[in-house]
């Protein structure tokens, strides 16, 4: 695909941006449409990954089809079976009549189905059988029904970490991962796409509405290119909607384009967390990659052996009464019970962030979180050292703000 094409695209789907990764990911799903390939979809929410299935469907055989658009996600795990395979008459209670499932009103079209990583086990099953040999059954029937699907997933989770935990099965993450298409993180992009995308949803907002346009001076542009923006782009959406809203005038006669400075735009920006908690839902595999395979393993291994280290230390103190040292040397703290997040129901980053908090708390410290704040310390060793230094471009890769990494740093060496 020339960049003549690829501009043409981007302005059929309504897609802003320059982006090398951006322009991969829609030639990607350009080259794949003609085929029948299951495509799996990743990135963050808010990145827009439905235009890449609305892409592949109307570049396909299958445009003349039904295209259907399925949030797993929203769909309650006690109705989804029904939902997408469709039930029969007295399938249970408040089924009082047949009812055509997605599988089967998409025959012959595409069925996308956003958020796959939260269907339910069972439900995972079923998909499978429907992407082997096309055929299921209605809920509450014994008949074997066939449909021809084109099915095209998203998920902005780790699906690989989900199969790791016993989530979601193997055999359906390689049966969907035939060709993964990553939409990139809006703070991964080059920063002129995200002055772009605002000049563009606020000139459309102030359309809308009869307003006045709005411009940015070069201060403000620097503030909001250098923000993380965690919600992506439908998070630079509103931002810029609330700003052209409030801040601009009803276009008219005298009416001329309002310039936003530095203070104004700092009104709608949120203030950065100062958390090392990741921000991409799935790692990068080109050079710039926020958090590279050999430091995943490194935390789930030390937060593996942190839950196991906490478990024998609140036995001891069930044992002992938590009076006094357990071996004599390390004074721990009372734990008040039982973790309450049991191991594998969440993913490593939420309780890397819940023990982190734990050592910023005015309780005294154990050897547990010592542990964990080794392993936060050689996590920022890591990256200023593949950044040979750079203080900037390693909060960066890890997502946090430089400032954290120049608190951890003076904390390390005054311990």
């Amino acid at each position: 695909m020339d960049a003549q094409e690829l501009q043409l695209l981007k302005n059929k789907y309504d897609i802003v941006g320059n982006d090398a990764a951006l322009s991969r990911a829609l030639e990607t799903a350009a080259a794949v449409a003609p085929t029948n390939l299951t495509v799996l979809i990743t990135g963050e929410s808010g990145v827009g990954k439905e235009k890449i299935p609305q892409i592949i469907h109307q570049l396909s055989r299958r445009r003349t089809g039904r295209y259907l658009a399925i949030n797993c996600g929203a769909i309650p795990s006690g109705t989804i079976n029904a939902e997408l395979f469709g039930h029969e008459k007295g399938a249970f209670t408040g089924a009082i009549g047949e009812r055509k499932g997605y599988f089967e009103e998409a025959d012959g079209g595409t069925l996308f189905l956003d958020e796959i990583g939260e269907l339910p086990k069972e439900t995972q099953a079923l998909l499978l059988r429907v992407l082997q040999n096309g055929e299921f059954m209605k809920v509450g029937s014994s008949k074997v029904e066939r449909t021809d699907v084109r099915v095209i997933c998203a998920t902005n989770v780790n699906l690989a970490y989900a199969v790791a935990t016993g989530k979601f099965r193997e055999d359906l993450y390689y049966r969907l991962n035939a060709i993964e298409i990553r939409m990139p993180a809006l703070r991964e992009r080059t920063k002129g796409d995200i002055e772009l995308l605002f000049r563009k949803f606020s000139s459309d907002f102030a359309e809308q509405n009869g307003l006045g346009k709005v411009s940015l001076s070069h201060e403000a542009i620097r503030i909001l290119t250098n923000y993380r923006w965690p919600g992506n782009i439908r998070q630079l959406k509103n931002v810029a909607e609330a700003v052209t809203g409030i801040e601009s005038r009803p276009s008219g006669a005298g009416a001329g384009r309002i310039e936003i400075g530095p203070d104004v735009l700092l009104r709608y920006i949120p203030n950065e967390q100062d958390s090392l908690l990741p921000a991409s839902a799935a790692p990068r595999s080109d050079s710039g990659s926020s958090m590279s395979d050999q430091d995943k393993q490194m935390i789930i291994k030390a937060l593996l052996d942190l839950k196991q280290h906490v478990d024998t230390l609140e036995e001891r103190l069930a044992a002992f009464g938590r009076q006094g040292n357990l071996d004599g040397s390390v004074p721990v703290a009372p734990t008040g019970g039982q973790r309450p997040i049991p191991a594998g129901e969440q993913s490593y980053e939420a309780e890397w962030q819940e023990q982190e908090n734990a050592n910023t708390s005015d309780a005294p410290v154990a050897d547990a979180p010592v542990s964990i704040r080794k392993a936060n310390d050689d996590l920022i060793a890591r990256a200023l050292e593949r950044n040979q230094g750079n203080v900037k471009a390693a909060a960066r890769e890890l997502g946090i703000s430089e400032r954290t990494i120049y608190r951890k740093i003076a904390e390390k060496k005054s311990r």
